[in-house]
């Protein structure tokens, strides 16, 4: 019968070989350990399986490990692991941490680091990758190839940038021309020009409109002068890409973008309290919208029982219209410049979903009361308020990013305010109107 010791080393190979072939399975069982237990337990792996497996740890997981690791560690890992990832991680630490662990680094890995870190979170700059290989065009295949032999093992290389003595690109190879080429070849024979590039502050959705519409699974980044400063490979941009959807779903509720669940209570009450100060406020707004009609409430009380379901309906129409506004502009699919289009779109939707939910209401309300005053009030104003809210859906993202805005910050608490005021509006108005109508 084998003893605990001599089980051991069993134990670690299967360890071993379950982290190097299922990395990604790995990193999600990590994330369930302590930072700290995570941390030993990686830093005894393989140098290839510890990589991989840090790579696939969410960066939230990965920044608290990363700050148990021994500093030669750390470094070891800012050179070998990707960039772009690693510097997504130091993003995510207080400046006192960062700064630890950057001091720590060697000075290429720290500078390059540093680099990214200054670029803001939603530009290509920040999601570029800098340790890129870079050619002359007089150099032969066999010599490049040698050269990504050497340096270009633990990259993910889809493209040879060639760059002239001024380190400014020139021109871009395929991998798959530069396998099948003769040895003695020359890279200018095979190069072409680049299909776009952009510059370090472009924002994201830039990025992600280029290479949709140009098909490339890389692109590179330049400075004004044409300096190759990096490249954007295709997935670390879908990374970028979730990590701002996730952004905008916090933001578009009033929570901070710097906000985590491990957030602590104070930071999160300081970074909350505003916005619903905020909302508090429009909800007064919405109030006294109630407020002016407070007789004809008094009278005629079923108007009061009525009053959610408007408020209720056209809050959720607004809603509806609002998020695929909001996804059209990420993607590009619509400019601001066509918002007539696409408000005339969401009136006339607004129309028939306001006559379709108008009347299964309106037969509710008849056998609930058996008014017919009632039923042509709360027909007619939930097909206005279905309305204004498609209207407000569309609008208010629109020209939230015309005047500089991000859409996602205030767009739900402004809508919100417009449907409430809209809704309490056109039903309470109505019924002042035709009050004759109504049975107290």
């Amino acid at each position: 019968m084998q003893t605990q010791e001599q089980a051991s080393p069993a134990v670690d190979a299967l360890v071993r070989q379950f982290f190097e072939s299922h990395p990604e399975e790995a990193a999600v069982m990590l994330e369930q350990f302590e930072a700290e237990d995570a941390a030993c337990l990686l830093t005894e792996l393989p140098l290839p399986s510890r990589n991989a497996a840090w790579e696939a740890l969410e960066p939230n997981a990965a920044c608290e490990i990363l700050l148990h690791f021994p500093a030669d560690h750390r470094a070891q890992l800012a050179r070998q692991v990707n960039i772009q990832g690693f510097a997504v991680t130091l993003s995510r630490m207080r400046e006192e941490d960062r700064e630890e662990v950057l001091t720590n680094l060697d000075t290429a890995s720290a500078s390059e680091l540093r680099r990214l870190l200054s670029y803001p979170p939603d530009t290509a700059g920040h999601i570029m990758d800098t340790r890129i290989v870079a050619m002359r065009s007089g150099q032969t295949v066999s010599e490049a190839v040698e050269v990504l032999r050497r340096r270009a093992r633990n990259l993910d290389v889809a493209e040879l940038n060639v760059t002239d003595e001024d380190n400014k690109l020139v021109s871009v190879i395929e991998i798959k021309d530069l396998i099948l080429a003769e040895p003695d070849t020359t890279l200018a024979s095979l190069s072409h020009n680049a299909a776009t590039a952009v510059f370090p502050m472009d924002p994201v959705e830039e990025v992600v409109d280029r290479l949709d519409r140009y098909k490339l699974e890389e692109m590179p980044v330049i400075d004004r002068e044409g300096v190759l400063l990096g490249v954007i490979r295709h997935s670390e941009l879908i990374e970028a890409v979730k990590e701002s959807a996730s952004l905008d779903i916090q933001t578009m509720v009033g929570a901070s973008k710097d906000e985590r669940a491990t957030s602590s209570i104070g930071f999160a009450f300081k970074k909350r309290m505003p916005w619903l100060q905020v909302n508090l406020i429009t909800a007064f707004m919405a109030a006294a919208v109630v407020g002016l009609f407070e007789n004809t409430i008094a009278q005629f009380t079923a108007l009061a029982v009525l009053l959610p379901v408007v408020a209720g309906q056209s809050g959720n129409a607004g809603a509806q219209a609002l998020a695929v506004t909001m996804r059209s502009l990420a993607l590009r699919e619509i400019r601001v410049a066509g918002w007539l289009k696409v408000t005339g779109k969401e009136a006339s939707v607004g129309i028939l979903n306001g006559l379709s939910v108008a009347v299964p209401c309106a037969v509710g309300v008849y056998l609930w009361s058996g008014q017919i005053g009632l039923v042509i009030v709360i027909a007619t104003s939930m097909v206005l308020a279905m309305v204004m809210a498609g209207l407000a859906g569309a609008l208010v993202p629109i020209t939230l990013e015309k005047l500089g805005q991000d859409p996602a910050a205030a767009s739900s608490i402004i809508l919100t305010t417009v449907t409430d005021i809209s809704g309490f509006f056109f039903f309470l108005g109505i019924a002042s109107l035709l009050s004759g109508m109504l049975v107290p």
